[in-house]
């Protein structure tokens, strides 16, 4: 007992000191272990290039191991709150994509509050939609198969990956802004969604462009429009949707790079400025572009505007299409 007492006195002493100590020599000694970086999705998914890609560059930059763990579960959110409730020290980071700015209006049950639980720390790469068609659609254009909803209100079926996914929600504010009546088919991924289209069970999907690129290239779907404010290097014989005369259809998709949301100031900082510096690397840089993907690199500031813009303009979109999650 008497060497349990001494050490608890020694926590005891060591904390108020800890505490006290100024904001530079927090940051100058972060880090001093390996850091964890969580993505709540399956390992091969399309968030997984992108966090292994900077948690390599990152232990270059900061002198310690970053360790990419992919815990999945419940549609993202099991990994997501074990971060939301993490240590608040750093050693804990989230990658997760534009689905944390709609879990809050789609789901009443999660075990977090993003607005409150989580600190955005960087927009880490944005990227464009990509309005994919069956070829057998009569449509050459976005043009077109605006009028062909038009001709045939709530007869022309499009694709996502399930009811509250990013397909399904960007199909639905397609919808709205286009003025035209559609049908959804949720489907029990994105893969899945890809083969009814490419069956013409549907006629469209939202897709990322790495996920459909190769198929427009082959003919075997038509690739009609991108989300983007430019057209993809990848893709550069598709149009923007603004190009197609939907001038405020300039919207696409972003990862991000979160902590627990008491992480100290400095250290929040010394993290930011990392994984900005990370995706100014040129070889960085070339590996997004490869995947279709943007380098952002934002400041603190810039991301949670960019996260509370997103939940209060996506809240809306789902209000107006009256998307619920059971």
């Amino acid at each position: 007992m008497r060497m349990t007492r001494r050490a608890l006195s020694r926590a005891l002493l060591l904390a108020p000191a800890a505490s006290l100590l100024p904001a530079p020599a927090i940051a100058a000694g972060f880090p001093d272990r390996p850091i964890k970086l969580v993505v709540p999705y399956p390992p091969g998914g399309s968030t997984d290039p992108v966090a292994r890609l900077l948690a390599a560059q990152m232990q270059s930059l900061l002198g310690q191991p970053m360790i990419v763990e992919n815990r999945s579960g419940a549609a993202g959110a099991i990994g997501t709150e074990s971060v939301a409730r993490a240590e608040p020290d750093g050693y804990t980071l989230l990658l997760h994509t534009t689905a944390i700015a709609t879990e809050p209006s789609l789901k009443s049950n999660l075990p977090y509050r993003a607005e409150t639980d989580l600190l955005p720390l960087t927009e880490a790469v944005r990227g464009p939609y990509l309005l994919v068609a069956n070829p057998r659609l009569p449509a050459q254009d976005l043009d077109g198969l605006i009028a062909h909803a038009r001709a045939h209100p709530g007869k022309l079926l499009y694709g996502s990956a399930g009811i509250g996914s990013s397909g399904h929600l960007i199909g639905a504010l397609f919808a709205q802004q286009a003025g035209i009546e559609v049908t959804h088919v949720p489907y029990r991924g994105g893969g899945p969604s890809i083969t009814g289209l490419l069956a013409n069970e549907i006629q469209y999907v939202f897709d990322t462009i790495q996920g459909s690129r190769s198929l427009v290239q082959d003919g075997q779907l038509r690739g009609l429009a991108v989300t983007g404010s430019g057209r993809s290097p990848l893709l550069p014989q598709v149009p923007t949707a603004v190009e197609s005369g939907m001038k405020d259809f300039d919207i696409g998709y972003w990862l991000g790079i979160f902590a627990p949301a008491r992480i100290p100031a400095p250290v929040a900082e010394r993290l930011n400025a990392a994984f900005r510096q990370a995706l100014g690397q040129e070889n960085v840089r070339t590996r997004l572009t490869e995947l279709g993907l943007t380098p952002v690199g934002s400041s603190l500031e810039e991301f949670g505007q960019t996260v509370r813009g997103d939940m209060a303009s996506w809240h809306e979109v789902i209000r107006k299409a009256d998307i619920r999650l059971e």
